[in-house]
């Protein structure tokens, strides 16, 4: 049996006007600094890796996993992406994955991007990051110190990014705080076992095939083709595995169902890849392969072109 991913982000409709424009207002300052920091702080060599881990975190996050109770979760990326790349360059990151899942694919709405934005890119990046700091003091030279850290930092991003969601709702006056919070968490806790997992199992590949990717004081060894083949090689292989996506409702979703505020979800204000099928494809799976593929390579793309983009002004101002 072959399914669909299933949308994952906030809609429009579940967050009140007031409380999405203060998150736009948050994630363009935060975002806007951190197209800064990766002109100061980021090699040339290291634009490459931005742009395939970029379609890799697109591609992995098509792929819905059950979870206990019928619902699923997803591979955020946040964590892998800050020990990869280092905090900025992973805002921007998760940033433009977002952008493009709303934006192509209708997966979360316009006017709660920047909410979705500041949960998973922002939030969710900062909490890896102090997580993945802070173990790695504690681990020392620890040869199992990596795959603690990337579990860890995988599971407490995707928590602490569900209580700012479950917290949010609560302002917009969705779901009472007393409501939301308790069942964000309790599935958001099961989901984050999942993420860390992923988490782990990924550092552990890379520190197989390209261990060099893992030492961020060594940013010129950074790069080259095999990042380029491997990286759209793994983002490809995760496009095709896509149909095989859990059909059983994210977190989200499962919580606004069972709490009775699903019905505030408002529809999309235009649909170009609506719910990551091809429109004209005939073979639901096959629409959705290639909606994986042209998403990660349109991700790619963005990351890409944004910070050559962004290091091109740096170095003529």
């Amino acid at each position: 049996m072959f399914f669909s991913p299933v949308p994952m982000h906030i809609p429009d409709g579940f967050l009140a006007l007031g409380v999405a424009l203060v998150l736009w207002l948050i994630a363009i300052a935060v975002v806007g600094y951190a197209l800064k920091r990766v002109n100061a702080d980021v090699g040339e060599r290291q634009v490459p890796l931005m742009g395939v881990l970029a379609a890799c975190i697109f591609a992995g996050q098509m792929l819905n996993f059950s979870v206990t109770g019928g619902t699923s979760g997803h591979l955020m990326g946040a964590a892998l992406a800050t020990i990869l790349l280092g905090p900025w360059a992973a805002i921007l990151v998760m940033t433009c994955v977002v952008g493009v899942q709303a934006l192509i694919f209708q997966d979360g709405g316009l006017l709660a991007l920047g909410a979705n934005i500041v949960n998973m890119g922002v939030i969710g990046v900062a909490v890896a990051y102090f997580a993945q700091r802070t173990l790695r003091k504690l681990s020392g030279k620890w040869s199992g110190g990596l795959f603690v850290n990337g579990f860890v930092s995988g599971w407490l991003s995707i928590f602490v990014a569900a209580l700012a969601c479950a917290l949010e709702l609560a302002l917009s006056g969705s779901s009472p705080a007393n409501v939301a919070v308790p069942a964000m968490a309790g599935i958001h806790a099961l989901i984050g076992v999942g993420e860390g997992l992923i988490t782990a199992g990924a550092l552990a590949f890379i520190k197989t095939a390209r261990r060099d990717l893992l030492d961020m004081e060594r940013q010129q060894a950074v790069g080259g083709k095999a990042v380029w083949i491997g990286g759209l090689v793994i983002a490809v292989a995760l496009a095709v595995l896509s149909p095989l996506a859990s059909a059983h409702p994210d977190g989200l979703e499962w919580v606004a169902e069972q709490r009775g505020f699903l019905d505030l979800a408002q529809g999309p204000l235009y649909e170009i890849i609506p719910d990551y099928v091809l429109p004209g494809v005939a073979n639901e799976s096959l629409a959705t392969i290639l909606a994986g593929v042209i998403g990660a390579l349109i991700v790619l793309g963005t990351v890409v072109g944004v910070a050559y983009l962004r290091r091109n002004r740096a170095q003529g101002a």
